[in-house]
């Protein structure tokens, strides 16, 4: 049943990205709503890999939000219930369009059929579709760009993030039969990509998904190493705690993606993020 008392786009989020719901509540209550928005767009385009049985049907909705986002920028936005309040928020806290293109365009990787041939190409495309949102946040919570430091920061979390949640969502990918791992690293590992997509737990697999998790933990330390964020901004980078705590879990779990415990929530990730928003630190 939805809530009453939110927004469609929270409403959304909450359903569907309950850890960007969570981050976004740090906030504050004035932008906490063009944020939603923000994120409930992410959520719209993220998810058109999996309402297609065909990669020109999804072009076909990644450029309706092509469209979308031009709309919003000449005044006319289409009707949808996340464009009118993105369309708010965009005018409200200037925020770059480019960063919306350039989103867009890295969720194209998401309609071919191979996955990435590096992990410098799943890097890129953590970069291209990750670390843009959080820098669309962080504008938001500022009313600008970010200097070159945050920027940094913000593209260190967002990569960190979009690592660790490819690495959770392994068992969901490999029932649709794709693979985000690098196939560098695949093949370097001698593993096989059919005992992926049947689910089975060999030890090739957990040397893979730890080598990327120590890249996402590499990321995750160099921002947390850079100068302390602007309380205001700190609700943009959070998801940086939750993939903390994350990549503690799949450590335990021997980095076996298909271990139930790396598909789980880990207990108290609300109060870890209020003690993040408490010291000003991910």
């Amino acid at each position: 049943m939805p809530d009453p008392e939110l927004s469609p786009c929270a409403a959304e989020l909450r359903r569907h990205d309950p850890d960007r719901f969570l981050t976004a509540l740090f906030a504050p209550e004035k932008r906490r709503e063009s944020l939603f928005a923000l994120y409930a767009f992410n959520l719209e385009v993220a998810r058109v890999r999996e309402a297609v049985t065909e990669p020109m049907l999804g072009r076909i909705r990644l450029q309706w939000w092509r469209e979308a986002i031009a709309g919003i920028y000449a005044g006319s936005p289409r009707r949808h219930y996340v464009t009118d309040p993105l369309a708010q928020a965009v005018t409200q806290h200037e925020l770059s369009r480019d960063l919306f293109d350039r989103l867009i365009d890295a969720r194209e990787a998401d309609l071919e059929p191979q996955g990435p041939e590096t992990l410098a190409a799943l890097r890129g495309y953590a970069e291209g579709s990750s670390s843009t949102l959080v820098e669309l946040a962080m504008e938001l919570l500022s009313d600008g760009a970010p200097g070159p430091e945050l920027r940094q920061a913000g593209r260190q979390v967002g990569i960190a993030w979009a690592l660790v949640g490819l690495l959770r969502a392994v068992p969901f990918h490999a029932r649709q039969r794709r693979l985000y791992l690098p196939a560098d690293l695949v093949d370097e590992a001698g593993l096989r990509v059919r005992d992926v997509f049947e689910l089975r737990r060999v030890p090739a697999l957990a040397t893979v998904v730890k080598e990327v998790a120590e890249a996402a933990r590499a990321e995750l330390a160099a921002a947390r190493a850079g100068p302390r964020p602007p309380r205001r901004l700190l609700p943009a980078l959070l998801p940086g705690t939750l993939a903390g705590l994350y990549l503690r879990r799949l450590a335990a779990a021997g980095y076996d993606p298909f271990d139930p415990r790396v598909g789980e929530a880990p207990p108290l990730r609300a109060a870890r993020l209020v003690v993040a928003q408490i010291l000003g630190r991910i």
